[in-house]
């Protein structure tokens, strides 16, 4: 089953919002998940997330994370290494207590390094947070996300080779790929390329559980720009659907449109219409 998510708090959520009243307001909407967005900080209080699990479960809602943003796995100051590595290992922990099932993570900037150099340093530090997994998040995915800029780290190939050593699995936001080949990947036959290429990777029956991310989004020479409502943009979004549909495509999709209910609802209506 394909979970349709709303990327944080429903705009239309009354004041003064949060969480959960962001979970009962998607529910109102007829969304069925939501990705909980710690993009600043992960919030500490360990009673806090056991009511987002048990407001999740009433409702039925999945939930998924996206961590912070500033994070660097292959930072060359230990302090900035260090402080990464506990920010992910604090969302990880605090999904798991939450019942997210995946978390989404921005891993790294290049900073001018040989690919196989940033990717070992990524590596490495990956390995640590798994260490942790058993006590700290053994119910949650550690989803490294696809990413907009080639001066990221985070192509598909990076991606699933990292994800299929540890048994995990990544983020693939679309559109991320979309503008970072610079308009490449927004067909029907690019899609089911792309998801070849995951399922080689990650085994017969990986599309059943995938996280991604997907929205409209402006793209120049260095990829990512802004996310954009699907009405301002270039994406085929009922083309992308229908891939999805044929291809029985489950998990967790968190549309990412700075319209973020609207949109959401966009993408499952017309979902559930194919």
């Amino acid at each position: 089953m394909l979970h349709f998510a709303v990327a944080g708090s429903p705009l239309s959520t009354p004041l003064p919002g949060g969480t959960l009243e962001g979970l009962q307001r998607a529910k109102e909407l007829g969304i069925d998940a939501m990705e909980i967005e710690w993009v600043q900080q992960v919030p500490s209080g360990t009673e806090r997330m056991k009511e987002i699990r048990e407001m999740a479960r009433e409702l039925d809602m999945a939930l998924t994370v996206h961590a912070p943003y500033y994070v660097n796995l292959n930072s060359p100051e230990k302090p900035k290494l260090e402080a990464s590595k506990q920010r992910i290992l604090k969302a990880l922990s605090q999904a798991e207590l939450a019942g997210a099932v995946s978390v989404c993570v921005h891993a790294a900037f290049n900073l001018k390094l040989p690919p196989a150099k940033v990717y070992d340093n990524v590596r490495r530090s990956v390995a640590e947070i798994m260490e942790q997994k058993e006590k700290l998040f053994p119910h949650v995915n550690l989803a490294l996300e696809t990413m907009g800029k080639p001066s990221q780290f985070g192509t598909l190939e990076e991606a699933l080779k990292i994800s299929k050593e540890f048994g995990i699995y990544p983020c693939v936001d679309f559109a991320h790929i979309h503008a970072r080949f610079q308009g490449k990947f927004n067909s029907t036959e690019e899609w089911n390329a792309l998801l070849d290429q995951y399922e080689a990777a990650l085994g017969r029956g990986s599309l059943k559980t995938m996280h991604i991310h997907y929205s409209g989004i402006a793209y120049g020479s260095s990829g990512e720009r802004k996310h954009l409502p699907f009405s301002e943009s270039d994406a085929q979004w009922k083309d992308f659907l229908s891939v999805l549909k044929k291809r029985k495509v489950g998990g967790v999709l968190v549309c990412e449109s700075p319209i973020q209910e609207e949109d959401t609802l966009l993408l499952k209506k017309m979902y559930d219409q194919l």
